[in-house]
């Protein structure tokens, strides 16, 4: 059984989500009124997840999450509402240590939830088996507090993996292709922070995101990296340098408008279950671009989006990396890309940034 905490100051969200976690038959449910209750449990339930709300009086739900990460780090699901302050504090919980968040309904909770349950059920459960670093997200939460400023930590010598033999130097003219889901924000933080601003191709990034988060997300990243970051909402020409965040609730494709490449945002394809799409831009990409000038970077999240395209990728002579297990909060994504033989290295998430640099020095 996983052991939930319910955090919630609303007797309403409590009972409907007592009865969603309780109905799937594999979880034992505890809740909280406030962040005090919460820290309290910690010990005396133990629990393997957490779900948190945002906004709670007296202790707030980020004040409590900095709690549990000092206290009795675990696996933490924020329940945040789908707007642009919603979206900033969810951001600032990811960067404090939460693995992912759910969003509350938009009208009567008691009306909605039901068709959001399955989402729900999904989320939770795939955080419950996250690996939490106290380390990593101590290191996280100091971060955060001091808005990215303090230097950035010096590499583990942790090797990669790898399972090609190096080609020659990267062409002059490429894309970097990114896909992350659960756990991404930190991640990309991770990754692009370690990038200088002369960095030689356009990054374009894939992160499972709802529309009004990857704005907040482009803006946040633009100011802790060297690099610039924007978010895609029109037709976007790609530039050295830059990273392109693909709007959420949508997919991003490649294309060429007047010899230039381009990124769309696009509706979202019915058919596949994960948007933006980490496959649909990778094949699209593919579409446009010889693959030798591609690299595709497959980190953190749930499910296997991006594996199929990537593997492709690598079989027609493209490069690809894989985050390793050793870092990835939810190794669904990478690990699918490695067990489909598709990855031409694996490597820590503190490694991948070494990593794409040595391409161009090769």
């Amino acid at each position: 059984m996983i052991k939930l905490l319910v955090v919630d100051d609303s007797p309403l969200m409590r009972r409907l989500l007592t009865e969603i976690f309780s109905a799937a038959g594999d979880f034992e449910v505890a809740v909280a009124r406030t962040g005090a209750e919460a820290l309290d449990l910690l010990t005396a339930f133990a629990p393997d997840v957490v779900t948190l709300d945002i906004h709670m009086p007296g202790m707030d739900g980020l004040a409590c999450l900095d709690q549990i990460m000092l206290i009795r780090p675990c696996p933490v699901v924020m329940v945040s509402s789908l707007t642009a302050e919603g979206a900033d504090e969810t951001l600032e919980a990811m960067a404090l240590g939460a693995v992912d968040f759910i969003a509350k309904p938009r009208g009567a909770v008691s009306l909605e939830i039901d068709a959001l349950a399955p989402e729900l059920v999904d989320k939770v459960r795939q955080a419950a088996s996250a690996r939490i670093s106290r380390a990593t997200r101590l290191r996280e939460r100091v971060r955060a507090r001091t808005g990215g400023a303090m230097a950035r930590p010096v590499p583990r010598p942790r090797a990669a993996q790898r399972i090609s033999v190096p080609r020659g130097p990267l062409p002059a003219d490429g894309l970097v292709l990114v896909g992350c889901s659960t756990g991404g924000p930190p991640a990309l933080d991770a990754l692009l922070g370690r990038l200088a601003a002369d960095f030689p191709w356009p990054i374009v990034v894939a992160q499972h995101m709802p529309a009004s988060f990857t704005g907040p997300l482009a803006r946040r990243l633009d100011r802790l990296c060297a690099l610039g970051v924007s978010e895609v909402v029109k037709a976007t020409p790609l530039h050295p340098g830059q990273v392109y965040i693909a709007r959420g609730d949508a997919d991003i494709l490649i294309t060429r408008r007047a010899g230039l490449l381009t990124a769309i945002a696009a509706p979202s394809d019915p058919e596949l279950y994960w948007h933006p799409s980490v496959d649909r831009l990778v094949s699209s990409a593919m579409a446009q671009v010889a693959p030798e000038s591609l690299v595709g970077v497959l980190m953190t999240g749930m499910g296997a989006d991006g594996a199929r395209a990537m593997t492709e990728l690598r079989t027609r002579g493209g490069h690809t990396i894989a985050e390793s297990v050793d870092t990835a909060v939810v190794w669904g994504m990478p690990g699918a890309l490695v067990a489909a033989d598709g990855a031409s290295v694996v490597a820590p998430l503190d490694r991948i940034a070494g990593e794409l640099m040595a391409l161009f020095k090769a």
